[in-house]
């Protein structure tokens, strides 16, 4: 199931501790998580978003204000029916535990470097597996997955490469132009798009494209508060243009495009 990340030999489970032949040891947690950041692969002590963040995209997420997200990801990978899915930089499973119920794949891994985001994820979605771990090392052998998700999250080609089998999918999820336009007119006189550009990865054909565009136009004011808070954009409000924006209760744009790749044979 798992590579260890200091020498790469396989990892096994026994008596809730992960094992490679050089002896290397990860323990499994309580909530079934297990821990394959060492320290020579973290930026900093707690890695990830801090926590104000986590558990402001956890309630805006838990509300089901990105629930269109989710089932446009699920409706593109049902046709492909993978069965081995990774969720890269999963956080806490939101998005995670929509795939696995509604693609039952027969094993779904989430990763994210965030300890915290992952322990939820993991006792909250039992069904799948969940490891603290670097997008840019993954704990995974080559050709692992049938299909991998990734939404937002930053990550490594050549890594990507590595662990999707050859004819198997990639699907990300990026801002598209109009992605929270009503936050960027608040911050900047002039407001810059986000790129309508496909991008092209080495080593994949890009097989379509699919743009989810809807408007939030209940969102309460802790609501709003939650979206700013976890949003990139959100530290750049202070706290009398943050509450005059709230205290607005606009409505938010949300634009987003679904990319579906495959890895070249």
């Amino acid at each position: 199931m798992y590579l260890c990340p200091l020498c790469q030999l396989p990892l096994a489970l026994n008596q809730r501790q992960y094992q490679c032949a050089n002896k290397h040891s990860f323990d499994q947690a309580k909530e079934g998580y297990v821990n394959l950041l060492p320290v020579q692969q973290k930026k900093s002590l707690d890695p990830g978003d801090n926590s104000e963040m986590m558990q402001a995209r956890r309630a805006f997420l838990q509300a089901g204000w990105y629930a269109r997200v989710a089932e446009q990801a699920a409706a593109i990978l049902s046709p492909l029916q993978p069965q081995q899915l990774l969720d890269l930089g999963c956080g806490e499973g939101y998005y995670s535990g929509i795939l696995q119920q509604q693609l039952a794949p027969q094993q779904l891994h989430g990763i994210d470097i965030s300890k915290a985001a992952i322990r939820f994820a993991a006792k909250h979605y039992p069904q799948a597996h969940f490891a603290v771990a670097s997008a840019y090392q993954l704990p995974f052998a080559a050709e692992q997955f049938d299909a991998i998700v990734r939404i937002y999250a930053p990550s490594l080609l050549s890594e990507l490469q590595r662990v999707l089998k050859v004819g198997g999918y990639l699907l990300t999820v990026t801002p598209a132009p109009a992605h929270l336009l009503q936050i960027k007119q608040a911050l900047y006189d002039e407001v810059k798009l986000h790129s309508s550009e496909i991008a092209e990865l080495s080593g994949f054909e890009h097989l379509q494209r699919q743009q989810l565009s809807f408007t939030l136009s209940a969102l309460t004011a802790a609501d709003l508060h939650h979206l700013i808070t976890m949003v990139p954009l959100g530290w750049k409000f202070n706290e009398e243009t943050r509450a005059q924006f709230i205290n607005s209760k606009p409505a938010i744009q949300c634009d987003f495009y679904f990319d579906l790749y495959q890895k070249r044979l």
